[in-house]
């Protein structure tokens, strides 16, 4: 590469053919002394050797030798300077190639080298070429290394050691010899031409902001070292990478052009800083939606804070995703559970607050609560040191006074929590490799829309994904694979789950989960699950079995559909209610049931698919449709798929209302429950009072409420054999458990009927 040719730039200094003049016996800027009409100076025309050439007799012991013309110094471009001398008599001296630095402001560049190596003259009449090479960065062969602040240079040579000496000087040479030290000029800028040192001390932010600026559509080179930045540095040109980088957490390096996760793990020298710094800059650069994992594989060997990633951000609300990678749990007791214990007050009236906490400080925002009449996944979302209050996810249905909790503060690969609020944040295609050492993921506080698409969360240690309040507002979690570490265990002994959600709107679909103790807690309302795969068994006969899904609200307005539900069941309860008592509202109400595949196999015959349990007394469904549902019990049968959980309390049948439940198939289930209920009644002896039983085929064991039709299957007749046309009226809710129907006849008669009963009104 030639900048004379391909940049116009002249870097050949005059030659002494055209005059003495131009050549300075001091440092060559305006006003120094020159060597024209010198007396130890005169120009040759003819030698023999260099054909026109300077001669020079040695007076001062450094007799300077300085072009009066500025040379420029581009940034990225390294000049070679050439001299060919000979001595023609007296003492032999030294000599060797120097420059006047200039910087680009016009001043003397102070501070730097403005020599080269010296070479001894020993033979007369030999002719020697000495040489050195002028540069910005300091590179290996480069005699001076001026820096990006050096703008031009006043070349020459010096000749040192005694006086007396004559000597013969042919025109100096300036080369651009750039290529000597760039593969390819045209495609990278060296951060260290404009002033980059890696040393790992130096602050190189101004350098590597030079580079970008003078890039001009190339590759910006990182070369081998370790180069510090000391504060946030943007390149906006693609970046190949040799050495590493080091900055402060709070300082960012934002990639444009380069912008994914191997680019970062290069830079950072490792993976799990790799990856930190690339979420910092995701969240705080407009110009990429998306962190590409490029199907790498990040070893976490401890939880990420994702918020202590970014300082400088405690909410974010504009759509980022994490996509296509791994993330793996290295061995690292940095992932134990810690378990804590405190003793706290809680009032129903203040239903959120566990008050005069003990060792409050210790107990860290989004850890588990346990404790007396503690429903499931119950977490601190905030806490208030000085008031020694801790506030709750939701209610406790039967904690008054005051007890020792514990406290279970999780570790998660990936732990959001430290967000006040994070909304429209996502990941796809990503597999969370717990290997049983740790949880998946933990949300924000506040929130809405994040979503999970495509991912795997394969063995945590005991949660999938764990919201600490409503950071799961309208929640998408589609075509997900939760794959459990605790499959080898018994139901009774798993103590892990799949997901949970406070918030309203979560959309679970598509997903399938392998052996939780439960697959999701859905507190909230207008849930939507449908086309989810959960399945929960083991190999013991008649064994337990738990709910593969758990709706926590009474008025949940939810739909359950499409499902494969396996070995466990859908449990509907108020276990959130500080008052679980029914005083006011719609009680168990708006949950939509349909089209599911229930399956079990070996468990004991009072397992049902559909399950109710009421906290508190006085409760009643209060709109329910269960249709087009499977349900098929293998390896033995079942009593019924659908009950009540009567340990804390029943339902109030008197009071079920727009209960649908029809179009059901039942296989090995002993009970085919519907309402309406399709009752045939034989007669056989005349009465006058028929008692119509509906052998406990209402739902949920119900009271008969109501008669839709009542139609006779062939004669009605009195003890004589003669037809009556007349019509009975129905008594409801009779007998002990109210379930069956009394018809009452104008007469004694007999015959068949078949009624449509209800167990609602």
């Amino acid at each position: 590469m030639n900048k004379a040719i391909t940049d116009g730039v002249q870097l050949m200094p005059p030659q002494f053919a055209l005059g003495l003049s131009n050549w300075s016996s001091g440092n060559g800027t305006p006003g120094s002394d020159s060597y024209q009409g010198a007396a130890n100076a005169a120009f040759v025309a003819a030698d023999s050797d260099f054909g026109g050439c300077l001669e020079l007799q040695k007076t001062t012991s450094l007799q300077k030798l300085r072009s009066m013309i500025q040379t420029p110094l581009i940034p990225g471009c390294y000049l070679q300077v050439r001299a060919r001398i000979k001595v023609l008599s007296g003492a032999l001296p030294s000599v060797r190639i120097a420059a006047w630095a200039g910087a680009s402001g016009g001043g003397h560049l102070g501070g730097v080298v403005e020599t080269g190596a010296a070479t001894s003259l020993s033979t007369y009449g030999e002719v020697v070429e000495i040489s050195a090479i002028i540069g910005t960065g300091l590179r290996g062969g480069v005699d001076m290394a001026w820096g990006r602040e050096a703008g031009f240079a006043h070349v020459g040579l010096d000749l040192t050691g005694p006086n007396g000496g004559v000597v013969r000087i042919d025109d100096i040479v300036v080369e651009d010899v750039t290529g000597v030290f760039l593969r390819d000029m045209i495609s990278l800028v060296d951060v260290t031409d404009f002033g980059a040192v890696g040393d790992g001390n130096t602050d190189n932010t101004a350098a590597f902001e030079a580079a970008d600026a003078a890039a001009a559509g190339r590759r910006i080179l990182i070369p081998a070292g370790e180069f510090y930045l000391a504060d946030t540095v943007t390149l906006t040109h693609p970046v190949e990478v040799q050495g590493t980088v080091r900055m402060p957490t709070n300082r960012m390096l934002l990639l444009t052009r380069s912008f994914d996760f191997p680019t970062y793990a290069a830079i950072f020298g490792e993976e799990e800083l790799g990856f930190k710094k690339a979420f910092q800059a995701l969240l705080n650069n407009a110009d990429h939606e998306s962190l590409d994992l490029c199907g790498r594989k990040v070893r976490l060997s401890g939880p990420v804070d994702m918020q202590a990633a970014v300082p400088n951000k405690t909410s974010y609300a504009t759509r980022r995703v994490i996509r296509n990678g791994q993330l793996e749990a290295a061995s690292s007791a940095a992932w134990d559970t810690d378990v804590m214990s405190a003793q706290a007050s809680y009032s129903a009236s203040n239903s959120r607050k566990l008050t005069n906490v003990a060792n409050i400080a210790n107990i860290p925002v989004g850890a588990l609560v346990e404790g007396a009449g503690v429903g499931r996944e119950i977490y601190v979302r905030d806490k208030n040191i000085g008031a020694q209050e801790l506030t709750l996810t939701a209610p406790l249905f039967d904690a008054e006074g005051t007890q020792v909790f514990t406290f279970r503060d999780f570790k998660y690969m990936l732990d959001f929590s430290g967000f006040s609020a994070l909304s429209k944040f996502g990941m796809t295609e990503v597999e969370l490799q717990c290997e049983g050492r740790c949880s998946a993921l933990r949300l924000a506080p506040a929130g809405t829309v994040f979503s999970l698409d495509h991912c795997f969360i394969s063995r945590p240690k005991d949660r999938g994904i764990t919201s600490i309040g409503s950071g799961c507002q309208g929640m998408l979690v589609d075509n997900c694979q939760f794959l459990s570490d605790e499959e080898p265990l018994d139901v009774a002994d798993r103590t892990s789950i799949a997901l949970n959600v406070n918030a309203n709107d979560a959309k679970l679909r598509n997903n399938r989960a392998t052996k939780f103790r439960h697959f999701a807690l859905l507190g909230g309302q207008n849930q939507t699950v449908t086309g989810n795969h959960f399945f929960q068994g083991d190999t013991i006969a008649d064994g337990i079995r738990t709910a593969g899904l758990i709706l926590t609200s009474t008025n949940c307005a939810s739909t359950v559909s499409d499902n494969y539900i396996d070995n466990c069941f859908v449990e509907w309860t108020n276990e959130r209610d500080a008052r679980p008592d029914f005083s006011s509202g719609f009680s168990f109400s708006a949950l939509s049931i349909t089209d599911n595949v229930f399956l079990s196999g070996d468990v004991a015959p009072w397992f049902s698919y559909i399950v109710v349990k009421p906290f508190g007394s006085g409760h009643f469904l209060n709109g329910m449709t269960v249709s087009g549902n499977k349900f098929r019990s293998i390896n033995g049968s079942i009593e019924r798929a659908e009950r009540v959980d009567t340990s804390f309390a029943d339902l109030d049948f008197s009071r079920t209302r727009d209960v649908f439940y029809e179009g059901n198939t039942y296989h090995n289930v002993s009970a085919a429950v519907a309402n309406p209920l399709r009752v045939e009644h034989v007669q056989g002896s005349v009465a006058r009072d028929w008692t119509v039983d509906t052998e406990d085929l209402l739902p949920f064991r119900g009271q008969a409420r109501g008669v839709d039709a009542i139609i006779a299957l062939g004669p009605i007749e009195v003890s004589g054999g003669a037809d009556r046309h007349a019509l009975p009226h129905a008594t409801l809710r009779v007998g002990s458990r109210r379930d069956q129907v009394r018809l009452t006849w104008p007469e004694a008669v007999r015959g068949t009927v078949q009624l449509m009963v209800r167990v609602d009104r």
